[in-house]
């Protein structure tokens, strides 16, 4: 009997200062490694888009927000390695100044301008941050056809 498996489920953070973003980048998870992302990760079983979001910031960059503080901005469902599908949130206030906190998974935190991300950064990651930011969108990438946006 074949068992169902799920779409593997992120979501990224969107952390903004002074017109600048946060970006980490990746080290040691044989995922993008070298290149630069948002802070994020999996949502675990039963854990809601906030709560996964909350909880990554502040396992990976010491940062606390409330779950009601994180909006939606956008999601991406893409083709990579597998089906996947990724929402981009971002946090209106936030405790803590950002730190690396997981040294085996990260190697750099810095704060960038949209316009100017790093050469480096996650393709996909590059492209949602290029949307519009007053309104939800949908991105589709990966699937042999023109990208969709929404």
């Amino acid at each position: 009997m074949r068992v169902p498996v799920g779409i593997p489920v992120g979501v990224h953070v969107l952390l903004e200062r002074d017109g600048r973003i946060l970006m980490m980048r990746r080290a040691g998870t044989g995922f993008f490694d070298g290149l630069y992302s948002l802070p994020g990760g999996h949502v675990e079983p039963g854990e809601s888009l906030a709560a996964a979001g909350a909880r990554e910031l502040c396992e990976e960059v010491g940062v606390e927000v409330e779950p009601p503080g994180l909006s939606m901005l956008g999601v991406v469902h893409r083709r990579s390695d597998t089906n996947r599908i990724d929402f981009f949130m971002r946090a209106g206030a936030w405790r803590n100044e950002a730190r690396i906190r997981e040294p085996d998974k990260c190697d750099d935190l810095m704060w960038c301008r949209v316009g100017c991300l790093p050469d480096n950064t996650v393709p996909y990651v590059r492209i949602a941050l290029g949307q519009p930011t007053r309104s939800p969108w949908i991105l589709e990438l990966g699937w042999g056809m023109s990208d969709a946006v929404a």
